[in-house]
């Protein structure tokens, strides 16, 4: 029996009578295609013993069962063969084809009609033989795939891949075929490549996007099959991204192309140019370069919605150097040109083609030459008033403190850049905290004004700094600022001091002591270490320990009482400079000997 050929219904496809004895009485089948699956294909004439098939089996689905051997013979035409294992299939006269089949597996049973046993007990194999039922399938049916328009051709681009389930070699194999490409393709051909199962999707000759921007590609495969062949289609879309193959052209610029001296970042051209590339990609969008700018005080950018080119003045111009900037500026895209052109069609392998890169710009293409779009820009620089330019805007002069007032310290000039100026110069005098300079207005000249000394506050790290200035005339008016730094030498025109003159002293059975520091403003060596020394009546009273340092202690005596007492210490420094201070000491009883507070029990006990 074969598995599936159409019309499928349940009328008998074959019929067996089997040859057996008048004395039995009826007859039953067991086993696959009865109670098993396939279940209620199979059907005997209980009386006759016809054995008869009532619809059809999937060959592919049983080709897991076992076959059996030397169970049951059948005749194909005047042909014996072994047919648990093949079938002779007639095609027409005298051509025949042998078929490997599978087979179903059965028990036949004849009952004896007087013991109403069975009597006699067969093994039965029904072959299936395969049809062309399944027809390739592609795995997907559709397929999307995206390339750019620069790719050259026999570049394989997809693989379509299918299968056919039927087990029997021309009804598995396969072909691929291009049934149809919407829309018409021009100067380009898609073909495929078959490689067993699997084929690539290549083309010929050239992509042009402006042409088409995808393409709808049928694709049959079609089985072998001898008597008739099944198929089944897939789809596939190839959109073409669009390339450079149109060089953008200015066409145009407008702005006033003028500047001030001195400004920046201001817009004085935009630049407008075309392109016939899909607006808003990387073969559209536009790339400027310019040429002529030695100095860099240019810069262009792209406008992303209009394409435009945006020139702008990024570093400062000046009128005196030169009145007007001539430039070249060139454009071209993101996305490096490419053409393609088909020369000559062949009937195998790929077609002549000539292409055009990037790499040919400048260069002549045939009879023409391939070149950037270029434009020339002028701009015009206008003069302003700049301001005066010091010969050095940063100077350092260095005295000693104590300089009398009237001394001169250095002198700054200034001169105006305005080749066509003939303004008039004045100098003034900026910051200067402790009012101790003079600028004179006419040249320049810097004097001092009073006593300067290292020790003030608007002394820092022995510098003081003035500022000064210079302004012209002009319209309007503009100022150029210098700084001169003023560096003082120390001189020893300060005592030793003390950080305190008030201490508080506890009383004690045995010694107790405060300290005193000294310190000197001015630097070394006009300041420490220090000599120390009490007046003379105070001796068995207190002494000072040690006699020399930045600190020393003045320690009371055991016959020293609670009281306040009034002491003279000279302090020298290493220089002989020595001043004389009033100490004022107030001995108590104290609760912590360690924190002596005198004064503020003295406060409270007031109060």
């Amino acid at each position: 029996m074969y598995d599936k050929i159409p019309p499928f219904t349940t009328v008998l496809f074959y019929s067996l009578q089997l040859q057996v004895e008048k004395k039995f009485s009826f007859f039953k089948i067991h086993g696959q295609g009865v109670e098993l699956e396939p279940k209620n294909i199979l059907q005997i004439n209980e009386n006759t013993g016809m054995l008869t098939v009532h619809g059809p089996v999937d060959y592919e689905k049983f080709t897991v069962l076992k076959v059996g051997r030397n169970l049951l013979n059948l005749h194909c035409l005047n042909y014996l063969l072994d047919l648990s294992v093949c079938v002779c299939v007639p095609l027409k006269a005298f051509h025949y084809v042998t078929i490997c089949a599978i087979a179903l597996q059965l028990t036949f049973q004849a009952y004896d009609g007087e013991k109403r046993e069975i009597d006699t007990q067969l093994g039965v194999e029904i072959l299936i033989i395969d049809a062309n039922d399944n027809p390739p399938m592609f795995e997907p049916d559709k397929y999307e795939v995206s390339i750019e328009e620069s790719t050259p051709q026999g570049t394989e681009f997809t693989t379509i891949k299918a299968s056919d389930d039927d087990s029997t070699e021309n009804n598995r194999l396969f072909d691929f075929k291009i049934i149809s490409v919407i829309p018409d393709p021009f100067d380009l051909e898609f073909y495929l490549t078959q490689f067993k199962s699997t084929a690539t999707v290549s083309f010929k000759g050239c992509l042009d996007h402006e042409k088409a921007d995808s393409y709808i590609i049928k694709v049959e495969a079609k089985d072998r099959g001898e008597e008739f062949q099944l198929s089944s289609f897939a789809t596939i879309i190839i959109n073409i991204e669009d390339g450079n193959n149109h060089l953008p052209v200015i066409t145009g610029q407008s702005g006033t192309g003028r500047v001030k001296e001195g400004e920046e970042n201001v817009l004085v051209k935009r630049l407008q140019v075309t392109d016939r590339d899909t607006k808003g990609t990387s073969a559209w969008r536009a790339k400027y370069q310019i040429k002529g700018d030695e100095n860099r005080n240019f810069k262009i950018t792209t406008d992303p919605e209009t394409n435009e080119g945006l020139l702008y003045v990024e570093k400062p111009l000046d009128y005196e150097e030169s009145h007007e900037k001539h430039l070249n500026i060139s454009v071209q895209n993101e996305t490096p040109y490419y053409s393609c052109k088909v020369e000559r069609r062949g009937t195998t392998g790929l077609w002549k083609v000539d292409t055009i890169g990037s790499s040919a710009i400048g260069g002549l293409i045939g009879p023409e030459t391939l070149t950037l779009s270029t434009t020339k820009v002028t701009v015009i620089v206008e003069d302003v008033n700049d301001p005066p330019i010091f010969d050095m805007t940063n100077k350092h002069v260095t005295v000693a403190e104590n300089t009398k007032a009237g001394h001169y310290l250095a002198t700054f000039a200034a001169t105006d850049p305005d080749a066509s100026s003939a303004s008039t110069i004045v100098y003034t005098k900026g910051d200067d905290p402790a009012d101790w300079v003079r600028v004179d207005p006419k040249t320049g000249n810097i004097t001092t004004t009073k006593i300067i000394d290292r020790e003030s506050h608007f002394v820092k790290d022995n510098t003081y700094k003035v500022t000064t200035y210079a302004a012209d005339n002009g319209l309007p008016p503009m100022t150029g600022t210098a700084t001169l730094n003023i560096h003082i030498t120390d001189e020893n025109d300060n005592v030793p001091q003390l950080t305190e003159t008030t201490l508080d002293i506890c009383k004690s059975d045995g010694l107790s002591q405060a300290n005193i520091t000294a310190f000197d403003l001015d630097q070394d060596p006009f300041g420490g270490p220090f000599s120390f020394k009490l007046q003379e009546k105070e001796k068995g009273k207190w002494k000072i320990d040690p006699t020399q340092g930045y600190t020393t202690k003045l320690v009371k005596e055991r016959t020293v009482h609670s009281g306040e007492y009034d002491l003279v210490l000279k302090v020298s420094g290493l220089q002989g400079e020595e001043a004389v201070y009033n100490l004022s000491v107030i001995v108590c009883n104290c609760v912590d000997i360690t924190k002596p507070n005198c004064r503020i029990r003295k406060a409270k006990g007031s109060g």
